[in-house]
């Protein structure tokens, strides 16, 4: 059974999708932070770096986008990877003579001028919006592309007959000669009559932002994409899915209505959820959430998961953790091969889930095998296909290493629910009691024997006072009475736990060290 539930409060919506009960995909959408992809906007040029060919434009979304050159170039790869698809287009674009192109910027963009963008990758934490000038206005069926003249059918349309019908279709469409149209793979069961209906509203749309654009006089949005609840309702119709479960009664109408037009086509249930105990509870989704916050994953077999984060990358381990099976000779080989395969399976979940992007190190087991390998490979290939992030898998290294890459559209679950500890820095560390004595000891050295301070007060946070008071007062004191020096102690619950600070007795100053 495949379902959706749509969890509504007031500063966030839910998403959670349900394969046979279990949690395959989690999306959590803030209004503070509402998804920008797809979105166009008039920007403004702010900065132009010449260094890296790339700028900074400013489209009134907090944090200024960022354009690299590559993206205001017609780039039909880009489009590719835009819309995870390969396209299959009606000529060989490699026969068509290039313009040459511009090598700088700078004949590009100008510092001011006013820009048409759109965003294709959410802003990150301090990063803006990743931006392109290659527009493209996806429909359900259909993708327009105002400023490219491409105009092809999806390669995932296997269908050779529903292929050339769409070709033949597109082909005769009325359309200005500069725009493009590309069919997506849910076209290949719409009717005629609903592809023009939809090109139109495109072309519709084109001319809106086109007006607006023309109308603005600063940075302004243009064009909004569908909210998580349309693309969710729509998502349910076109892949068939069984259920939407939603627990506010006013959204729960809002979709009734909007799915009256896609009744025929999918005989969806949409239900309201009108149980006291809250949804996600219900169907063990907050369980989930839970699990996907934390470091260290237990699997079913006994082996777990480790889950790190450095600057340039995502790190997964496994391990055999406590398998209660003890297995002699042939059969540890495959007990491992157990364990990696249901890690693959495992590992591809909480990509989805905890929505890890950029690059990623997974270390399996070590196997022998080189066909057992393959066998991990393969299992962790037919997993990730579910993902609706692209992905690229390299092969298995000789030390049990696979490295892959996970499209980044969003920010990660963890970055999306926690802040930076104030406390911590973000490192997860303080410094031990110990290590603080000894560095405290270091200071009234250097107090009493360069700065000639020999009336002093330590302050320190109420748990290090409790450890000096075990272990270290006494040598203080006694260490300061020996160099003519008098040393009291104070506590401050103000102070961070690895702070600690020197005044003077004799005129209540603070004392560097």
């Amino acid at each position: 059974m495949h379902e959706i539930l749509l969890n509504i409060e007031s500063k966030e919506i839910r998403y959670a999708y349900l394969k046979h009960g279990q949690l395959h995909d989690l999306v959590i959408d803030r209004k503070k932070s509402r998804q920008l992809t797809g979105n166009i906007y008039r920007g403004r040029v702010t900065n132009i770096l010449h260094n890296i060919q790339s700028a900074f434009i400013n489209i009134n979304e907090g944090e200024n986008g960022f354009i690299h050159i590559s993206d205001i170039l017609e780039n039909t790869k880009k489009f590719e990877e835009t819309f995870d698809m390969d396209f299959d287009l009606d000529y060989d674009s490699s026969k068509i003579p290039e313009t040459p192109k511009p090598k700088e910027i700078s004949q590009l963009l100008k510092i001011d001028q006013p820009v048409l963008v759109q965003v294709v990758k959410e802003p990150i934490g301090n990063k803006g919006a990743r931006l392109t000038s290659n527009i493209s206005i996806a429909g359900r069926y259909l993708v327009l592309l105002p400023n490219n003249s491409h105009r092809g059918v999806s390669r995932k349309i296997e269908d050779k007959g529903s292929r050339d019908r769409l070709k033949k279709l597109i082909r005769s469409f009325e359309m200005p000669q500069d725009m493009g149209l590309i069919c997506r793979t849910a076209s290949a069961t719409a009717t005629t009559d609903v592809l023009i209906d939809e090109a139109t509203d495109l072309l519709h749309a084109w001319q809106s932002i086109v007006h607006k654009f023309q109308q603005a006089s600063g940075p302004a949005l243009l064009f909004e994409e569908s909210d998580l609840i349309k693309r969710t309702l729509m998502q349910c119709v076109d892949k068939k899915f069984d259920r939407l479960l939603i627990d506010d009664y006013t959204t729960y109408q809002h979709c009734k209505q909007l799915y009256q037009k896609y009744a025929e086509e999918h005989p969806l249930k949409l239900e309201f959820y009108r149980d006291k105990t809250p949804m996600f509870e219900r169907f063990n989704v907050e369980r989930e959430i839970d699990r996907a916050l934390r470091r260290k994953i237990w699997l079913g077999s006994g082996g777990y998961l480790f889950f790190d984060r450095t600057e340039a990358m995502h790190t997964i381990d496994v391990n055999s953790g406590r398998s209660s099976q003890n297995p002699t000779g042939s059969d540890v080989e495959e007990t491992l091969v157990r364990i990696n395969l249901e890690a693959a399976e495992e590992i591809a979940r909480q990509l989805r889930i905890r929505n890890i992007g950029g690059l990623i190190i997974c270390d399996f087991i070590d196997m022998r095998s080189r066909k057992n390998q393959r066998r991990v490979m393969e299992r962790l290939k037919e997993c990730m296909k579910e993902d609706s992030a692209k992905c690229t898998i390299l092969g298995m290294s000789e030390f049990g290493l696979v490295e892959m890459t996970r499209q980044r559209n969003r920010e990660s679950l963890s970055q999306t629910i926690y802040t930076a500890c104030p406390y911590c820095a973000g490192s997860g560390l303080v410094k031990s009691h110990e290590s603080i004595s000894v560095e405290i000891e270091r200071s009234l050295k250097k107090l009493i024997q360069i700065h000639n301070q020999f009336g002093l007060k330590l302050i320190t946070h109420p748990e290090l006072n409790k450890y000096l008071d075990s272990t270290d007062k006494e040598f203080y004191t006694k260490f300061a009475h020996k160099s003519n020096a008098q040393l009291e102690f104070g506590i401050s619950d103000q102070l961070h736990l690895n702070d600690y600070q020197f005044f003077s007795t004799l005129n209540g100053q603070r004392l560097e060290a």
